[in-house]
């Protein structure tokens, strides 16, 4: 069902337009930050709230209960699956010893990890 009035689509679009700003700024993070640590940051969390805001303007446009529920499980599917990927994705990246920002003032990891080795890496 379209929407019926222009304050509906006042909301659907700004809706979006947030959305697509922030997908932008996870672009431009992963683009102009100086670490991977740091990229990864910048990309999951705007990343994230801007899929998030897309899949609900989505949902409020189409207005009907099988779009909005797919929307609603895609929306929480990214919350669950990000958190736990980037966390991954970090903990592979130090322990493969990525260099970190020479600005990284406190290594909170340091000694807590034993860095991967060849031989380690090809072990189950």
């Amino acid at each position: 069902m379209p929407s019926a009035t222009p304050v509906h689509d006042w909301i659907v679009a700004i809706l979006l337009v947030a959305g697509g700003f922030f997908m932008f700024v996870a672009g431009l993070g992963i683009l102009r930050l100086p670490d991977v640590l740091i990229r990864m940051h910048a990309s999951t969390k705007a990343g994230t709230v801007g899929a998030g805001l897309i899949f609900v303007a989505v949902a409020l446009h189409f207005g009907d209960i099988a779009t909005f529920s797919l929307c609603a499980l895609t929306v929480v599917f990214l919350f669950l699956t990000v958190p736990v990927a980037s966390h991954a994705i970090a903990r592979a990246a130090y322990r493969m010893k990525v260099d970190l920002w020479e600005g990284t003032h406190l290594d909170e990891w340091k000694g807590q990890y034993a860095p991967m080795t060849k031989e380690r890496a090809d072990q189950p």
